[in-house]
């Protein structure tokens, strides 16, 4: 019985969590679950040289 109690409590843990997932994504908090992770290869790279020169033109 104890074992059928703990399934059905993972279960139920596992349902909520997919929800919350769905629940945020819908809010725009996360996006990696339907569209895929970014490919940062494709992402602009910022350097600390860079960084510190648009500081220093302020």
């Amino acid at each position: 019985m104890q074992i059928v109690i703990a399934l059905a409590f993972a279960a139920v843990v596992l349902f909520g969590a997919d929800r919350l997932m769905l629940w945020l994504e819908s809010r725009g908090h996360v996006r990696w679950r339907r569209k895929g992770r970014r490919d940062l290869s494709l992402e602009p790279r910022a350097t600390l040289d860079s960084l510190l020169a648009e500081s220093s033109r302020r």
